[in-house]
């Protein structure tokens, strides 16, 4: 863990769970100068961790939330701003409910904040007859396309996770994460997040479905929805770069990094931001903003709506 930047404009502790890979990406490091960056692990899964003992009773993903106040502590961090991915995603959902005053903003990628209804139980179970723990897990983790090419990515996950030494400790995991309980989001409802989100899914991902409902969820007011092409099941491993300027985009919306200069997407051929307004959950747009490599301008709007951006 790094002190704040002094010359940062403003300095918010950022946490992570299972977003690793993002903040090694080079583009990356403005972001890191400007916060305290701390990532967590789920019991088990950090590097030489030890197999848990035969009967091990591995904690639930709401008594992995209830953990977070403990780090907080320790740390002494008064507000966080969470970034996640699937699993992580829907930990720092769940203490972010329990705990609004102390969460900034929450970046989730891949979240799916549903309990798994009985078809999808079933088919859980009947996969794991036939497959390994290794592939379910890649089945969820990237699309089938992805799997079908058997890219120079996928293999080299299909390794990490067949090799790893603590697999018996990935599935106690994986267990958990599959028995989680809803979130029970309802726009306007009590139980919402009322923090600045970002949410983010590949497109054709595994979980775009579930994203989008997510989406429908949440106050539009307070929600960022970027749906990624090209990007596939792990758009952080597969599109960092444009994913790194979203999520600059994102921190700027909330007062941070003002001054950070935005380039790639301005690169883009097209790159467009539109604002949506839901109602009734139709999918009218009230303000639209495009940029062209031509222009290299962007006009501004109002803050304040729900933005998809297709990158």
């Amino acid at each position: 863990m790094a002190p704040p930047n002094p010359n940062a404009q403003r300095s918010s502790p950022t946490m992570m769970w299972d977003s690793t890979s993002l903040f090694q990406f080079g583009d990356m490091q403005e972001i890191i100068q400007n916060f305290v960056r701390v990532h967590v692990d789920a019991p088990g899964m950090e590097e030489g961790a030890p197999v848990f003992p035969v009967g091990y009773q591995y904690p639930s993903l709401d008594q992995l939330a209830d953990m977070i106040p403990c780090i907080l502590q320790y740390l002494n961090f008064s507000t966080i701003i969470g970034i996640g991915v699937g699993a992580g995603a829907y930990i720092l959902s769940r203490y972010a409910l329990n705990h609004q005053d102390t969460v900034e903003g929450l970046v989730l990628i891949n979240i799916d904040p549903n309990a798994k209804g009985w078809m999808d139980w079933a088919a859980h179970k009947l996969t794991g007859l036939t497959s390994s723990i290794s592939e379910m897990i890649l089945g969820h983790l990237f699309s089938q396309e992805e799997l079908s090419r058997n890219s120079e990515l996928i293999q080299k996950y299909r390794n990490i996770i067949a090799r790893a030494p603590n697999l018996d400790n990935i599935e106690l995991y994986w267990n958990s994460y599959n028995n989680r309980r809803d979130l029970n989001l309802e726009r306007g409802g009590d139980i919402t997040l009322k923090c600045p989100v970002m949410l983010v899914v590949g497109d054709q991902a595994p979980h775009e479905d579930a994203v989008v409902e997510c989406n429908s969820k949440l106050d539009p007011t307070q929600t960022s929805f970027l749906k990624m092409a090209d990007s596939g099941g792990q758009p952080q491993l597969t599109q960092p770069g444009k994913l790194t300027e979203a999520i600059k985009y994102f921190l700027q919306g909330m007062g941070y990094m003002a001054s950070s200069c935005m380039t790639r997407l301005s690169r883009s051929r097209t790159a467009s931001l539109t604002s949506a307004a839901s109602i009734d959950g139709s999918r009218s747009r009230s303000r639209t903003m495009s940029q062209s490599s031509e222009s290299g301008t962007l006009s501004s709007g109002p803050p304040g709506h729900t933005m998809e951006v297709s990158c």
